[in-house]
């Protein structure tokens, strides 16, 4: 049974971020696409936070990447949007364009 969890505003901008990386997101990855497409200022932490509640709700994976000498040793945990998230985050889009059908110019999206 499909669950329709609805996305807040910064939900949509982290899946978005996921999409748009692919394999290679992380959150400091996701963190500096966030600030380079949306402008926003955004922490690590924030990011962190909402990849955990995505994970929660059944619409994000994580991995755990090999350790690395540059990280001393460390591992980098990589997210990817599950189907459902594929799914939530395009349903929030369409909605989105849905809404702004008929508005002034500027407003309405493509």
């Amino acid at each position: 049974m499909d669950v329709n969890h609805g996305l807040g505003e910064f939900e949509q901008l982290v899946l978005l971020a996921l999409v748009r990386l692919g394999a290679e997101a992380y959150g400091v990855a996701i963190r500096d696409e966030i600030e380079r497409e949306a402008g926003r200022d955004v922490t690590v932490g924030a990011v962190y936070t909402t990849l955990l509640r995505l994970e929660n709700k059944g619409l994000v994976a994580s991995r755990l990447g090999d350790p690395t000498p540059q990280r001393g040793g460390r591992r980098k945990k990589y997210y990817r949007p599950l189907a459902a998230g594929k799914r939530e985050l395009a349903a929030s889009v369409n909605a989105l364009r849905r809404m702004t059908r008929g508005l002034t110019p500027g407003l309405e999206l493509p």
